[in-house]
């Protein structure tokens, strides 16, 4: 018996057994697509893996795939297909694979009319299970992505007679193995993009350990790695509600001079007018940490000049990407995952998740292997 799109179909086909290894499979298998794992068609198995990664196992296989195709089977089963599809991605990807035929993006102009793409890089965490049933020490997700930013400017788009609205472009790659893991899968789908042909590429981080040299190393032509603007205004925050109490009129001036001229003089103005401050005793730990935050991540924080070139300067982009990928599906309430679940998940949502016909180039290109 084999599960199809449309439920079980019967089938009659030569099954061998070896005595030796005690294993039997059925040779004709592989030329139907089956999937021994699931036992089903690639069209359900498809279908079992999309419900799969947008909702957990249990609703997945009990209501989004009895209601919307008909189809019954376990959480278990659905867990088994989501995550064997999703090692299978991550394995292509590794092995060089790219889905989808190579089409160069529109990539946006600057200010001084240049094309300019985007890459940029982060981590979130997950939950882990340990064999047996019991808790883990969490682990971190890498998730990195190249993009196409929609314009900033989102009144020009709600006007009547205003052009359609620029198509947001992303690609993404995610693993539990860390950044090393993600920097052939990325710079082979920024190659797949034409990103080689943009003028210019910008990287964006929120300045965790080792970003910026991942992002340098593997995208030698980056101009710029933009540390993110909320997170060095955040710092500033921190420092003003020590220095004048939490949510307070004056803790409010303070920060919004500090951040006003972070924006338009840079982080080595900031940097310079904290060296001259004089705290009170009670804020100088947060003082002497915003200060060697800044001493650290001034380099980065350029921002007249980016804002000039219409530059982007929020890592908002790639903090949604880790949301989108990793947060709506492997961060549910009491949910814990294998190392090796967790991370075929996160191949999976990717693929989802990402650019427009990445998921159906990726079945197509089963289809036709």
């Amino acid at each position: 018996m084999v599960l199809g799109l449309l439920g079980p179909i019967r089938l009659k086909r030569p099954y061998y057994h070896c005595k030796a290894c005690r294993r039997g499979f059925h040779p004709g298998d592989a030329m139907l697509g089956l999937a021994a794992a699931a036992a089903a068609t690639p069209a359900a198995r498809e279908a079992i893996a999309l419900a799969g990664a947008v909702d957990a196992f249990g609703p997945a296989a009990e209501v989004l795939l009895e209601r919307m195709a008909g189809l019954r089977v376990s959480a278990s089963t659905a867990r088994r297909t989501a995550e064997a599809v999703g090692a299978d991605i991550g394995r292509r990807l590794a092995e060089g694979e790219v889905f989808g035929e190579a089409r160069d993006w529109e990539w946006r102009r600057d200010a001084e009319g240049q094309t300019c793409a985007y890459v940029a890089i982060d981590s979130t965490g997950t939950r882990q299970q340990a064999p047996g049933g019991g808790s883990a020490e969490g682990r971190m997700c890498a998730v990195a992505m190249v993009y196409n930013p929609v314009p900033e400017a989102r009144e020009r788009w709600a006007r009547p007679d205003a052009p359609r609205r620029p198509e947001r472009r992303a690609r993404y790659v995610a693993s539990l193995e860390g950044q090393s893991a993600l920097g052939g899968p990325l710079r082979r789908q920024a190659a797949q993009v034409g990103m080689d042909r943009a003028d210019r590429w910008i990287a964006i981080s929120d300045g965790g350990s080792g970003l910026e040299d991942w992002l340098r190393v593997n995208f030698p032509r980056v101009e710029a790695v933009i540390l993110d603007f909320f997170h060095a205004a955040e710092r500033l925050a921190e420092l003003a509600a020590a220095w004048d109490g939490p949510e307070t009129e004056a803790a409010e001036a303070r920060f919004h001079a500090w951040a006003h001229r972070l924006k338009r003089e840079g982080g080595a103005a900031v940097l310079e007018e904290l060296r001259a401050l004089a705290p009170p005793k009670r804020v100088r730990d947060q003082h002497r940490e915003t200060l060697t935050y800044f001493e650290n991540q001034a380099h980065r924080m350029d921002y007249p000049s980016y804002v000039r070139k219409g530059w982007a300067i929020g890592s908002g982009p790639i903090e949604a990407a880790c949301k989108t990928v990793i947060g709506r599906r492997l961060k549910g309430t009491e949910m814990r995952w294998s190392p090796d679940g967790a991370d075929a998940m996160a191949h999976l949502r990717a693929l989802l998740v990402g650019e427009r016909g990445q998921w159906n180039a990726y079945w197509n290109h089963l289809a036709a292997a």
